[in-house]
């Protein structure tokens, strides 16, 4: 069952350790020599772990949706454990499991840090901190089209027009989501380079904001954007983490008998312009509508990035992180287009029992898409298993003389991978501190937000309930 296992993370290895030698370069060009050394252990050992996975590689087979889940969920253990490297070895006061903790953070891309002053790090590090990131990113895009089996008939419907599922396609379009990945990353940096920000600082953005992820490389975003242009033009760049990251791809590419992919859009843009009205005529009260605008989008895309000294809301905001946004985005959250079509069969059952003689369609608007019951039953299951998670992990951090409160906040914003900020009211927590115990618990919850919820009940149904 885990020969497969090797392959699919040898490949990432490889990548990993093409991302270990850009750091290398990076560290050569700019002088910074103190952790060269723990870069080349990264990348030799990534090469190594790349040259026995792919030595396990004999041919390919038919691959059992259980093989796939385990093979994804191993690699949210396993890859971090490489990517921790150059903190425990770069920095001698940072134990192993603060080392592991960083880098499970980064490369879910949650943005729970144990650093209080990310300014003590060199730069070197702080851009490794930020390519974790956007490795986690795309490791998350790729486990998507890895595992579109899970999904339900209506968005295999919609992605099944350019993907078909075995193996050599899979790969094929894994490639064109790295290409588009890789473009829309430059694409960002270019936009934050037009407007007025520094070379670093516009990196680093790019990386995050692609992969929604909440490592910055100074202590608040306060820093880097100061002025309303600044902040609308970041504001609208995070839709990306929000929007599918196949949209520009399929606007150019795809013909009109496919327009079918473009139903989640629709509803996504619908939805974003609702929240837009409501937020500037409720919720506008400093008359800083730049800020508002800056937090719904941070929220509803994952990020969670906040302005000091900002009166937010915090429990709008949290709703927002829940629902989420697109699929196939690196966003997290329950996702906006399942909530909807869950709704709207709630609906019009319970329209269906109040007049029996009226009779409504389950069908999704602007589409000739109806609503399959094996896709609510779904639907349905994953947000048990999320209020199950949710609950579970409360009472964890309740154990541990957590505030309810704050473990309320801090249980949907580790199972929704979206970074600690004063957008919630937890700007203060600090990680470091927290005990060795909680942190291997957040690091679970955090890999279980970024697994598909219905992936964690298919093996329950496999390994447990069968036994």
């Amino acid at each position: 069952m885990f020969k497969f296992s090797f392959i699919y993370i040898g490949s990432f290895c490889f990548v990993l350790s093409l991302l270990s030698f850009f750091n290398i370069i990076y560290s050569y060009y700019f002088e910074i020599f103190n952790n060269i050394e723990v870069y080349t252990y990264t990348l030799i050992i990534s090469l190594i772990f790349s040259s026995l996975f792919f030595l396990k590689q004999n041919e390919y087979k038919k691959i059992s949706i259980y093989e796939k889940i385990i093979s994804v969920t191993l690699g949210y253990f396993i890859l971090p454990g490489i990517i921790s490297i150059p903190y425990f070895f770069g920095l001698n006061y940072l134990s192993f499991i603060d080392s592991y903790f960083e880098a499970i953070s980064g490369f879910t891309s949650t943005g729970f840090s144990v650093f209080e002053n990310v300014k003590h790090l060199d730069q070197s590090l702080l851009l490794w901190r930020s390519t974790s990131q956007w490795f986690g990113g795309l490791y998350f895009l790729i486990s998507i089209l890895f595992l579109i089996d899970i999904y339900d008939e209506n968005y295999k419907k919609i992605l099944t027009n350019f993907i078909s599922l075995d193996i050599t396609e899979t790969i094929k379009q894994s490639t064109k989501i790295l290409l588009a990945y890789t473009f829309l990353t430059i694409s960002l940096f270019i936009i934050y380079k037009i407007i007025n920000l520094r070379s670093l600082d516009a990196f680093n953005l790019a990386l995050t904001v692609i992969s929604s992820g909440g490592f910055l490389i100074v202590n608040n975003i306060n820093e880097i954007l100061q002025s309303d242009f600044q902040i609308y033009i970041f504001s609208l760049s995070m839709l990306i983490s929000f929007f599918g990251i196949l949209l520009p791809y399929n606007m150019l590419f795809l013909k009109k008998k496919d327009l079918l992919v473009f139903t989640e859009d629709y509803y996504l843009l619908l939805y974003f312009l609702f929240l837009v009205a409501i937020f500037f005529i409720f919720f506008n009260q400093s008359n800083n509508f730049s800020i508002t605008l800056f937090s719904l989008i941070s929220s509803i895309s994952n990020i969670g990035f906040s302005f000091d000294n900002y009166n937010y809301n915090n429990f709008i905001f949290l709703i927002l992180i829940i629902i989420g946004g697109s699929l196939v985005s690196t966003s997290s959250g329950l996702r906006f287009f399942k909530i909807f079509l869950l709704t709207k069969f709630s609906f019009n059952e319970l329209v269906s029992h109040a007049k029996p003689k009226h009779v409504l369609l389950n069908k999704v608007l602007f589409s000739k898409v109806k609503i399959d019951l094996n896709d609510i039953n779904k639907y349905f299951f994953a947000v048990i298993i999320f209020i199950v998670s949710l609950t579970l992990l409360i009472c964890f951090l309740t154990l541990f003389n957590i505030e309810f409160g704050d473990a309320f906040k801090l249980g949907i914003l580790t199972l929704m991978n979206t970074v600690n900020s004063s957008l919630h009211g937890l700007e203060n927590l600090n990680f470091a501190e927290f005990p060795i115990s909680l942190k291997y618990i957040l690091i679970v919850f955090m890999i279980i937000g970024r697994i598909e919820f219905i992936s964690i009940l298919i093996l329950i149904k496999k390994f447990v309930i069968k036994n």
